[in-house]
């Protein structure tokens, strides 16, 4: 197991995301599913380019929520120990104070200047699990902890499969992100429209009088919106539903 530093040049840049990102803490599903579907269209495209020769298989992204956890998973091109270190731990945060007092009231804008997506999860969690596998052959699975402190963990585990699943330790004060209607909510908002499948638990059913979980996932999102169509190919119940989607 390996212990280290992220490499932040404030002294601990978690406070700052918690402080000032608050007001606008459910982007943290925005910015994660984003990243999922960006490692799954980054898998496309090297099947594409026939650099991956494997099976893609069922690339649907999986939204879930356990007990005191949210876990979204991919099958994207996963992370090695090299790229989690290059890419999660040495954040570049020079003068980050001077920028925060001048943006603190656009959270977009300090998460999109520093690449701070997935720092965003620390903005409802009070610990992160990152379980990644590479694409590449031989790759060695590895599990990234962190719980809010400078300090990380990564370790070499066991997984089956290629990808990454990011696990959030929800905390106290943002329980209300462990309500499966507000995730519900936040996914419909931020991501009906992505183009790879996202899934949020099962689709139900009336049976007996009440509702039960079905074998099927329930995708929450329409990978082909209309403005990816030919308009040749549209009805007017197309229109209409699209506008339902839009304006519930």
């Amino acid at each position: 197991m390996q212990k280290g530093n992220i490499g932040v040049t404030t002294e601990n840049i978690f406070p700052i995301i918690k402080k000032f990102l608050y007001s606008d803490h459910e982007i943290f599903l925005r910015e994660l599913v984003s990243n999922a579907v960006d490692a799954t269209q980054k898998l496309n495209t090297l099947a594409s380019i026939g650099e991956f020769k494997g099976e893609l298989g069922d690339l649907t992204v999986h939204v879930e929520l356990g007990k005191d956890t949210i876990t979204i998973s991919d099958r994207g091109i996963g992370l090695t120990a090299e790229e989690i270190e290059k890419y999660i731990n040495q954040i570049a945060f020079s003068g980050a104070n001077d920028f925060l007092e001048k943006y603190k009231n656009d959270a977009n804008a300090i998460i999109g200047h520093f690449g701070l997506g997935f720092y965003s999860a620390f903005m409802v969690a009070k610990k992160v699990e990152i379980i990644t596998k590479s694409y590449r052959d031989g790759a060695q699975a590895v599990k990234w902890t962190c719980d809010g402190s400078p300090e990380f963990t990564i370790e070499e585990v066991e997984k089956a499969d290629r990808g990454s699943d990011i696990i959030l330790y929800i905390d106290d004060d943002c329980k209300e992100f462990l309500e499966e209607a507000r995730i519900s909510g936040l996914l419909k908002k931020y991501c009906s429209f992505l183009p790879v499948p996202i899934a949020f638990g099962k689709k139900k059913e009336w049976k007996d009088g009440k509702q039960v979980e079905t074998a099927e996932d329930n995708i929450i999102n329409d990978t082909t919106p209309l403005w990816t169509r030919k308009p040749s190919e549209l009805s007017d119940e197309d229109y209409k539903s699209f506008y339902s989607k839009l304006y519930p």
